[in-house]
C-alpha cells in the first residue's frame, strides 16, 4: 500500500510547506521544495522500515533516521511519520512531541463560549448523539498521531448505532481486505492507521455493533482535491447509491470533513460528497482543542475553559436553542478534551471513559532483551489481530539514540496495558519478532488496578509532561 501513503502524505506535505515558516535566506518556494523533497525521502525511509517483520524493528529504522538527519525541513515532515510508528507501539507521549500542530487563533474563529450565558458545557458523550439524531450522517475528524482524538468516537459508536446509524467508514482502510467484515477485527493488512490499537478498537467496535464497515480511501496516487473527490465517489458508490436509507458514520483526518472553505486548493471530501449526493452531515471537530505537549501550541481558548470548568471528560457547548458551538465555520460542533494525565508513563485516556482498566505489566518477562513489545490480544481473535493494547518496555527512553543506550537500572521496566474485562493472550517479543514469553490472562469486571501478569509498585497519576513544539499545521 505504498501508493496510498505516498498520495496521502504528499498532499499533507504541500499543506505543511505552505504553512511552515521558511528559514533565513530562502524563499517560501525554496522552503516548499525542500519539504516536498523531505516528504519523498520520508516515504522511502518508511518503505525500508516496512521491510522488517516486527513493529519494533520498523520503529528503530524510523527513529534512527530521524536522529541522524538534522535538516529542519526534514524534521517538519518526517516527525509526522515517526509519530505514527510511535502510536503503533503505544508510545503516545513521544508521538505527541515528535509532531505537534500549533493551534493559533484564526481570523474566522468564533468568540469563546466561556462567559456567554447562552452556552452551557455538556459532556460530549451525551450531547453529540442528541445533536446528530436527525441527520443521515455524522462525520468525525481526528489528528492521526494523537489517538486521544479517536477515543470519543469509539465511545460514541454504540450510542449512534442505537439511533439507527448502520454504516461506518474510516480513512486509509484498505479495500483489499475483503474479509474484514466476516473476520470481525482488523489485521496489519486492514489499513494504515488501524495498526494503532485505539484505531483498531474503533473498527473492531463498529464491527461488533453490527455496522457495515466501509473502506473509502482513494486507490490512486491522487493528492489534494483529486484525492478528496475520489474518496467522496467511493463513499457515494459503496453506501449512498446502493442504500438510499443508509445512515453513515465517517472517521477522517483533520479538514477532510469540513463542509465549507478551501481545502488543499480545492474542496474537502465532505464537500465533494455533498455535490454528489446532497448529503448534509453533522460534523464533529476534534483536532483543534486538545492538550498539546507544549502549552504554547494550545489554542488560546483552551486554557481559560479548562481552568474555569475543570472538565474530567470531553465537552461541547450548546446554546439555549439547542445549537452547538464550533470554533470555526465548516464544522457543527467542536470538542474540548480535558488535560492529559500520565500514569506509569501512559495517558489515562486509554481507559476509553472507564470502559478499559489499567493492568500492570513488567519487563521481567522480556528476559533481558530490550526494547521488548508487550501485546494483549482478545482470546477469541487470531494471532494476526491488531492487539487491544500494546506497549514497548525498555530501561532507557525509547527516543534515545544508539550512543545513549547504556543501561543503568536497578530493576526491569514496567508499564500498564488498558484492557476491557475479558480474556486475553499476552505476548512479549523482541525486535526480530521472536517470542520471549506468553501467557493467558483474565481481566475481571471489578478491581480496576489488578495486576495482569504480576504485582507492581503503586504510582500516583500525574499531569503530562510538556515538550517542544515541532509541527506548524497539517491535514
Amino acid at each position: 500500500m505504498a501508493s496510498l501513503r505516498t498520495g496521502t502524505t504528499l498532499g499533507c506535505a504541500l499543506l505543511l510547506a505552505s504553512a511552515a515558516t521558511p528559514g533565513r535566506a530562502q524563499s517560501a518556494s525554496q522552503w516548499q521544495a525542500r519539504q516536498i523533497e523531505a516528504s519523498i525521502k520520508s516515504e522511502q525511509i518508511m518503505q525500508e522500515a516496512n521491510k522488517h517483520k516486527s513493529l519494533l524493528a520498523q520503529y528503530q529504522v524510523m527513529r534512527y533516521a530521524h536522529a541522524g538527519n538534522k535538516d529542519p525541513a526534514f524534521h517538519v515532515i518526517f516527525g509526522q511519520y515517526l509519530s505514527w510508528y510511535q502510536t503503533f507501539i503505544g508510545d503516545y507521549p513521544d508521538a505527541a512531541t515528535a509532531f505537534s500542530i500549533r493551534q493559533p487563533a484564526a481570523p474566522d474563529d468564533r468568540p469563546s463560549p466561556l462567559g456567554n450565558p447562552d452556552y452551557t458545557a455538556r459532556p460530549a458523550l451525551e450531547a453529540i448523539p442528541e445533536l446528530a439524531k436527525n441527520y443521515r450522517a455524522v462525520f468525525f475528524n481526528e489528528a492521526h498521531n494523537i489517538p486521544l482524538t479517536r477515543t470519543l468516537t469509539v465511545q460514541l459508536l454504540s450510542k449512534l448505532r442505537a439511533e439507527g446509524f448502520n454504516y461506518f467508514a474510516a480513512e486509509t482502510l484498505y479495500q483489499t481486505d475483503t474479509k474484514l467484515q466476516s473476520r470481525g477485527y482488523p489485521t496489519k493488512d486492514s489499513g494504515f492507521y488501524t495498526q494503532e490499537p485505539i484505531c483498531a478498537e474503533m473498527v473492531r467496535t463498529a464491527l461488533k455493533l453490527g455496522f457495515k464497515v466501509v473502506a473509502y480511501e482513494a486507490l490512486s496516487n491522487a493528492t489534494g482535491d483529486a484525492r478528496e473527490a475520489e474518496q467522496a465517489r467511493n463513499i457515494y458508490q459503496q453506501v449512498l447509491k446502493k442504500d438510499p436509507s443508509a445512515r453513515l458514520v465517517v472517521d477522517a483526518g483533520y479538514a477532510h470533513i469540513q463542509t465549507s472553505g478551501v481545502f488543499l486548493g480545492g474542496s474537502s471530501m465532505a464537500e465533494h460528497l455533498h455535490k454528489l449526493s446532497g448529503l448534509v452531515p453533522f460534523t464533529v471537530e476534534q483536532t483543534m482543542l486538545y492538550p498539546h505537549p507544549s502549552a504554547g501550541d494550545d489554542h488560546p481558548d483552551y486554557a481559560p475553559i479548562m481552568q474555569q470548568l475543570q472538565p474530567q471528560v470531553p465537552i461541547v457547548f450548546v446554546d439555549k436553542a439547542g445549537k452547538p458551538w464550533s470554533l470555526r465555520p465548516g464544522y457543527d460542533v467542536s470538542v474540548f478534551f480535558p488535560p492529559q494525565i500520565i500514569r506509569r508513563g501512559r495517558p489515562t485516556w486509554l481507559s476509553l471513559g472507564g470502559e478499559r482498566k489499567p493492568n500492570f505489566v513488567s519487563g521481567e518477562r522480556c528476559q533481558g532483551s530490550y526494547p521488548c513489545l508487550v501485546e494483549a490480544r482478545y482470546a477469541d481473535e487470531a494471532d494476526d489481530a491488531i492487539p487491544a493494547d500494546r506497549l514497548a518496555l525498555d530501561p532507557v527512553p525509547l527516543n534515545a539514540v544508539p550512543m545513549d543506550r547504556i543501561k543503568f537500572m536497578s530493576g526491569p521496566p514496567f508499564g500498564e496495558l488498558y484492557l476491557r474485562p475479558g480474556k486475553y493472550r499476552l505476548t512479549y517479543s523482541d525486535t526480530e519478532a521472536h517470542s520471549l514469553s506468553a501467557l493467558n490472562i483474565t481481566i475481571p469486571e471489578n478491581d480496576a488496578d489488578k495486576a495482569s501478569d504480576q504485582g507492581g509498585p503503586a504510582q500516583p497519576s500525574s499531569p503530562a509532561k510538556t515538550g517542544t513544539a515541532t509541527g506548524p499545521s497539517g491535514s
